[in-house]
């Protein structure tokens, strides 16, 4: 399997089958892809006491971190052999504390493909649809050389 020769779909789709050693992050942030379909992938992100803030609750960084992984991930979904990506842009909204120990649905999707830019949008959810967080981002494709 040469990830060179892929698209951007088929490498996402290598990578959530097994077939692509996962990004050493998802180990940092325990992210498990559930879907991944052209513009869209969705991965289940749980974090634990490994990701505490001084305070005692869940650090922002894991609800961002999560958000920049889907949503680069659902731009990876459209590109061509060869192309890559690089994040320009990350809003991150935060709307209550991601808790402990639950597994959350990361939802990201393309919401635009330009010749140059790709923008999507993310979404952390719980089983019942409650947002935890919520971001906009924007990734310049990078050509192949």
């Amino acid at each position: 399997m040469n990830p060179a020769s892929m698209t951007g779909l088929q490498i996402m789709q290598a990578f959530a089958a097994g077939k692509i050693p996962r990004a050493p992050i998802s180990e940092t942030i325990p992210m498990d892809p559930d879907t991944v379909e052209e513009g869209r992938v969705v991965f289940i992100a749980t974090a634990d006491e490994r990701h505490t803030n001084p305070l005692g609750g869940v650090h922002g960084g894991f609800a961002a971190t999560v958000l920049d992984s889907v949503t680069g991930c659902a731009t990876h979904t459209v590109l061509g052999a060869g192309e890559s990506y690089g994040t320009t842009d990350l809003n991150i909204k935060m709307c209550r504390p991601v808790p402990f120990n639950t597994p959350l649905k990361a939802e990201g999707k393309v919401i635009n493909r330009g010749r140059n830019l790709v923008i999507s949008e993310g979404r952390i959810v719980d089983d019942e649809g409650k947002l935890y967080a919520h971001a906009t981002c924007t990734c310049m494709i990078i050509a192949p050389r």
